[in-house]
């Protein structure tokens, strides 16, 4: 018997039909050379021997008498593995298999329904046929896992726990028959109650010791901050400021849209590097550059800076153990910059914001809080606020109200190498995570083994052009590439140049940048996952369309922009 944290436990107290609090992803797996049978049958028996190394997926909750505390996890009596590993395409012979779109589609439907309480909260949906664009045929494997049950790196590290690194399932010892389960039948109520009274004891004593400590933690570090601004001539810091108006700031209903993409990991790498920044600084860019060209071509473009919510992780480095999942994440806010029309000024502003992030983080991780004291708080928590939020979305108050942010933003570190599920190897790792009221649009990325899969996954009201913006996140790659990188790695695909769409000379309005020569912005290329008549790879490897664009601009030849700042 385990309590919920408070942060594990607010992912069930703010759940609505329309805001389910789950994540997931979506798997295209390639079966074994000669591979007989139904994969969902193969899924099934190969999950069933592995249960007990994960315990999410034999947990259950069981919610306190009068709701008087956090809900707690306990063992399920039975788990049927029928009901939570379900085939999700049509079988029987002669029939089609679906297309990747409609698996978008249909994982897109499967996202927006709320998992069951009264079984474990995990889903699985296999399927044994998709036909990929370019005509070949693959399996594919949907996960649904509550957020109550483990944030991103922890499904990581669940993965880590049931899939193999080679085609051949690794050996696994069966579970300990001498340990002792905590049943659901074996709860008491009066232990019960007590549990909620001796956590919130504890809880309040924990927050009263740490409060000294924390409070001179907090003082030096606003005082080192007042110094560094004063030293710089920086002014101090504003206020919070406050997220323009944008369409993915609506109520959300439970229609979801879901849209992929996949680029290649190594450039985007050496891309961010030669601008001194991280992965994630390019990732943001090319997710900045994305929402840019979308709201042109679709909204009209705020002139303040698009503001991206970016979990972190608060969880300890070199964390590998399946059975200590959960939350351990806070909340960070990004300017991502959108406002401004110089893409390296644009690359600049968005190192400028996450530096601010990493150092109040540094300073501060300590003091964010992932647990508080359960008492009653399933009636202010999931009273309250949930009503409060429920109005906020349905009122049409989401469409008029400012936000702080616009949007969400995860970077899951995944698997360098190739996993595998009953033999058949995972060919991408696309994530599903969660909207809301208010912010109806959330781009997860992952990487995996040699490339950055990512999963959008917005309310179908806000985001009714979803493939226009999975495209417009691999021209900003491409975009990204021919002014960063001096030359493509070897092996990587030629990419054929699509018309632009604008000029950088004709957007600049800042003047002439001494950071990059001023000239009309290169031709991009369309990478599409969707389109038939490209030679499409959703595989992680770089796509080559087929050639019917237009000729590239002499400028594509130029040579490359000097690094941002010099």
């Amino acid at each position: 018997m385990t309590t919920l944290t408070g942060l594990d436990a607010t992912f069930l107290y703010l759940e609505t039909p329309e805001m389910p609090m789950h994540v997931g992803s979506l798997n295209l797996c390639e079966l074994p050379a000669g591979f007989r049978g139904s994969f969902h049958k193969a899924v099934k028996s190969h999950i069933g021997k592995r249960m007990h190394l994960a315990p999410v997926f034999s947990r259950k909750l069981v919610f306190m008498p009068l709701d008087l505390g956090h809900p707690l996890w306990v063992e399920a009596d039975t788990v049927d593995l029928g009901f939570h590993i379900r085939r999700a395409d049509p079988a029987g012979k002669g029939t089609a298999p679906m297309t990747l779109a409609a698996v978008h589609e249909l994982c897109a439907t499967l996202h927006g329904e709320p998992i069951d309480r009264r079984f474990p909260l995990w889903e699985f949906y296999v399927f044994d046929r998709i036909q990929l664009p370019d005509g070949r045929r693959v399996a594919g494997f949907f996960s649904k896992i509550h957020h109550a049950a483990l944030d991103g790196q922890g499904g990581v590290m669940l993965a880590n726990a049931m899939l193999d690194v080679g085609p051949e399932p690794r050996e696994v010892a069966p579970p300990d028959p001498a340990r002792r389960r905590k049943l659901e039948s074996d709860l008491k109520l009066g232990k019960m109650i007590g549990s909620v009274f001796s956590s919130s004891l504890g809880q309040l004593a924990k927050l009263a010791r740490s409060l000294p400590s924390a409070a001179s933690t907090l003082g030096s570090t606003l005082a080192r901050h007042s110094v560094a601004s004063t030293a710089s001539g920086a002014r101090p810091a504003m206020p919070l400021k406050l997220a323009p108006a944008t369409p993915f700031n609506t109520g959300i209903t439970a229609e979801r849209v879901f849209v992929t993409a996949t680029l290649p990991l190594a450039e985007c790498k050496a891309m961010g590097k030669a601008v001194g920044g991280s992965l994630n600084d390019m990732l943001l860019w090319i997710c900045s550059t994305a929402l840019r060209d979308y709201l042109r071509q679709h909204h009209s473009l705020p002139k303040k800076s698009l503001v991206a919510a970016m979990p972190v992780s608060l969880r300890e480095t070199g964390a590998s153990v399946a059975s200590k999942l959960g939350n351990q994440v806070s909340m960070s806010l990004v300017e991502l910059g959108t406002h401004i029309t110089h893409p390296l000024k644009r690359m600049n502003a968005i190192m400028a914001s996450t530096g601010k992030v990493k150092t109040s983080l540094q300073s501060l991780k300590g003091l964010l809080p992932t647990d508080y004291p359960s008492l009653l708080a399933p009636w202010l928590v999931g009273g309250a606020a949930r009503l409060a939020l429920n109005a906020y979305g349905k009122s049409g108050m989401a469409t008029r109200l400012p936000m702080v942010a616009n949007l969400a933003i995860s970077n899951v570190p995944g698997p360098p190498v190739p996993l595998y599920l009953a033999g058949a190897r995972f060919l991408t790792f696309h994530p599903l995570s969660i909207v809301m009221h208010g912010l109806a649009l959330n781009i997860t990325i992952q990487t995996y083994a040699g490339h950055v899969d990512f999963g959008i996954i917005a309310g179908k009201q806000a985001l009714p052009h979803a493939q226009d913006l999975a495209r417009a996140i691999e021209d900003a790659f491409n975009q990204a590439r021919l002014l960063l990188a001096p030359s493509p790695p070897p092996g990587a695909a030629a990419v054929s140049p699509r018309a632009p769409r604008a000029s950088v000379a004709q957007e600049t309005t800042s003047g002439k940048s001494p950071s990059v020569k001023r000239a009309r912005r290169p031709n991009t290329a369309a990478v599409r996952n969707n389109n038939a008549k490209t030679n499409a790879h959703p595989h992680g490897k770089h796509p080559t369309p087929v050639s019917s664009a237009k000729k590239p601009s002499r400028q594509s030849a130029a040579k490359p922009a000097r690094r941002a700042g010099t």
